[in-house]
Parts: structure tokens; sequence; C-alpha cells
């Protein structure tokens, strides 16, 4: 009897405590526990006390209508679904001498997934062609519940050069297929300008100018001007090159220099980029006059003139004798390019030269490099090499005080100094060729109005 006066009491408090609750915690929606709570009512998910207790049913009832509040039974299927996997990638660098295969097996990708893979890039990427120095994500995943140290392959994908991005991906039965995606490209043109305090690079850096921009530009005017002796602070430059953009207006790729100017002692040189009606594209100055020479004056970059031609106090044997050349100090393994178009005479030890190349240009002119670490790829006696081709690196064999390049120029067979020698000219334009060169000068000069100003380096390595 007792017990049956409690009850109803209970079943009061109860009620009592739960409307207290839920005008303190208005009920919010869920997605597994709908419940009708009117004609537009919203999903009732959760509650301070269970719905299910026979004490407080009474009460939601009374709240909501006599319907019970029943949880969603899960999908017939749900159980038959995959489980969710976790993906990431690891970039792994391609090393000198590296191949497709030899990258995968140092990734650890098992050796049946690496070859259905690289099946998948027939046709779309040269094996062969893959080169150091690129980075290659490898794409993993791991399923909720396996073992961490036991990933799944899930693709690759590499850009081989600014333009393309190469991506190897899983299918739904377990293969692979292959993709070469071209993204969305835009060139602008950009002008940056400045005066030189110590070296053309230094300045160029300063303003703006990307390092193989400047690369070209120091080569382009090699052919007339000694950066090393010539160039002096004060001096002022001017250049405008193309950039390439992608979608999301980064820049991507330095392009072509359209026009340059170098203004030494005064006397102002300038450059003006033309393609030409075969495709091939090349400087002039203004009258239409290639600016390239039959030989560049310093084959090096970046090199310091440290002995010039003409008798010397010869460092190593301590008297005066004539020195056939010119000096240019550098590090060990700084490339040297063939100074122009030309046949190997020579490329072996060759005394006190040390590791030694000649190359004969023609019947008149010849060029010597001397004390070299070690020889251009595939350089060798009877080759064909074309002027900028790298033919050696800095080094110190022979008879050398310290790293550097010994440079001569012979004439006739007689060793002539560099610095001095009339270089041959190139080509002159004629006639429609000419004309179309000044055409296009006119329309680049037009161009040179509307150029963005470069970015100065302090100002690009400011921007968030």
């Amino acid at each position: 009897m007792l017990l049956r006066a409690f009850l109803p009491v209970t079943a009061l408090s109860a009620g009592t405590f739960a409307l207290a609750l839920f005008a303190a915690f208005p009920p919010q929606p869920v997605v597994n526990a709908p419940a009708r709570l009117g004609a537009d009512s919203e999903t009732f998910i959760k509650a301070p006390l269970s719905i299910g207790h026979p004490l407080v049913a009474p009460t939601f009832s009374w709240l909501y209508g006599p319907e019970r509040l029943v949880p969603e039974e899960p999908a017939a299927d749900a159980a038959l679904e995959a489980p969710a996997r976790a993906d990431y990638t690891r970039a792994v660098p391609v090393r000198a001498g590296d191949t497709f295969a030899a990258l995968l097996a140092r990734a650890n990708v098992p050796r049946d997934e690496a070859g259905a893979a690289l099946a998948a890039l027939k046709g779309i990427f040269d094996a062969k062609s893959l080169k150091s120095g690129l980075s290659v994500d490898i794409a993993w995943s791991i399923a909720a519940g396996e073992d961490e140290a036991s990933p799944r392959f899930e693709g690759l994908s590499f850009a081989p050069d600014y333009s393309r991005k190469i991506e190897v991906a899983r299918t739904e039965d377990g293969g692979f297929v292959a993709n070469d995606v071209r993204p969305e490209l835009s060139r602008v043109l950009l002008r940056a300008s400045g005066t030189i305090d110590s070296s053309l690079y230094l300045a160029g850096r300063a303003a703006g100018v990307p390092a193989p921009v400047l690369a070209e530009l120091i080569r382009a005017y090699s052919y007339d001007v000694d950066f090393q002796r010539e160039v002096q602070a004060g001096d002022s430059f001017e250049v405008v090159f193309e950039s390439v953009r992608n979608e999301d207006g980064r820049a991507v790729h330095a392009g072509a220099i359209r026009f340059a100017a170098l203004t030494i002692s005064g006397a102002r040189k300038t450059i003006w980029r033309h393609v030409m009606a075969d495709g091939h594209a090349d400087y002039f100055n203004d009258k239409g006059e290639s600016v390239r020479k039959a030989l560049l004056k310093t084959p090096i970059d970046g090199a310091r003139l440290t002995s010039g031609f003409g008798k010397r106090l010869h460092p190593i044997l301590g008297y005066t004798a004539m020195h056939r050349g010119v000096d240019f100090a550098a590090p060990i393994g700084t490339p040297i390019y063939a100074a122009g178009d030309g046949t190997v005479a020579m490329a072996e030890f060759n005394g006190a030269y040390g590791k030694y190349v000649r190359i004969r240009h023609n019947g008149q002119y010849a060029t010597a490099y001397a004390h070299l670490s070690r020889f251009g790829r595939n350089i060798a006696a009877g080759k064909r090499v074309r002027q900028g081709d790298v033919i050696g690196y800095v080094g110190s064999t022979g008879r050398s005080t310290g790293p550097h390049l010994h440079y001569e120029i012979l004439v006739g067979g007689q060793q002539t100094n560099p610095l001095k020698v009339k270089m041959p000219v190139g080509p002159k334009l004629q006639g429609a060729d000419l004309a179309r060169f000044l055409k296009d000068k006119a329309a680049t000069e037009r161009q040179i109005a509307e150029a963005e100003l470069a970015l100065p380096a302090r100002a690009a390595s400011a921007r968030p």
C-alpha cells in the first residue's frame, strides 16, 4: 500500500523536475532521433533525462503529443559500407641517376603496384626524362582500424615543369590511371631598373629581377661587355621581361627578356628580342644587328679577373714569363661555357695546363680552357658543341696556385689577348626580316609603357 501511494508522487516529482529541466535546456535537433512536435516542428535530438524512462514518459506525452520518441533504425547496408580512409602524401626528392622504379622502391611502394603505376604513365610522360631536383608526391591512405605500418599506395604526382602536372591515381578496380594536367597560365610584362653599386646581379635582384632573367641578361651582353672591368659603380640598367602566372596570379616561371638597356660610363647599349621567320629567337640592337658574336669574351659567370694577358712574375716559377691568356678566379665546380660553336679538338690532361679543353671554331679561331676540375658531360675530342654548352668546371689541376679558369683565344694558331681581340660580328637583318624586326620593336615599345613594375626583393620577402 505504501508503494502504491508513493508511485504517483514519484511520477509527479519526476514530471515536475523534467519540466524544469526542459525550461532551462530546451531540446535541440539531432539527426538520429526525430520526433513530431507539430506540423512544422524540428527534429528532437537530446533531452536531459532519458526519454525512455517510464516515469517521465507521461510528461513528454503531455508536452509533445502521445507519440513515443523512437530513434531511427540504422540503414540496412550501413555495415556493408567501407571504413573511412585517412589520406596523406610524402614528398620524395629525385636524386641524380634515379629511375622511377628506384624512387618508388625507396618510398616502399609494393613492386607490383609500382609497376602498374608506371605502366599507366606510358604515353603521358617518358619515365626516362625524370630529372634530379624534382620532387614526387607519393599518396597513401590508411583505413580506420588498420595498421598504420601498412598503408595503401594511392598514386603519385609531380610537376616536370611549370606548365604541367602529372597525376597517377588508383581506380575503383584497383588499377591506376594517369592524367596530364595543364593549368591555365597567363603572361604579363614586368619592368625593372636600378643603379649598379657593386654588380649588375645584386642590383637586379634588389630590383625584383629573377635570377634566371639576370643570367640571360648577363649572357646577352657578355659579347660586348667585360663585366669584370667595364661595369662601374653608378652605371645603370633597365630590363623588361615576361612573367608567367598561374590561375591564382602567382608567378611560376620567368619568361624571356623582351628589352634591356645597359648604361656604362654614359653609353647606353640596348637589346631587343626578336623571333625570326624560321622561329629562332635572338637579341638585336636598334639597327637590327645581332648582339651575338662568334665568341664570348668571358665564358664563365660571376668570376673575378685575377691575371691579364702579357708578361708577369710567375707565381710558382718565380721569374717573369709571358702569360698567354687571362685568368678568372671562381670556386671549384663553377660551370665553364663553350665560347662559341665548334668542334672539340682536345679534352685531356695537358701538363702544366692540367685538365684542358681546346675547341676549334673555324679555320681561324680556337679557344682553350685550362686547370679544370673535370670535363663536361660527353666532352671529348671530335664532339660538336654549341655556344654556351658546359664544357667543364673550374678547378686547380696542373700548375696552379688555386681554383681558377685560364682562358685563351687563338687567332691563326697564335694566342691573343681575349679582352682585346675583335670578335667576328653576328648576322645583320636585311630586307623583309629587317622590316619585321622594326615592326616588332615598335610594338614592344608600346607594350613597355604598360608593363607592370617588378616587385623589389625586399617588398617581395615582406609580402604575406
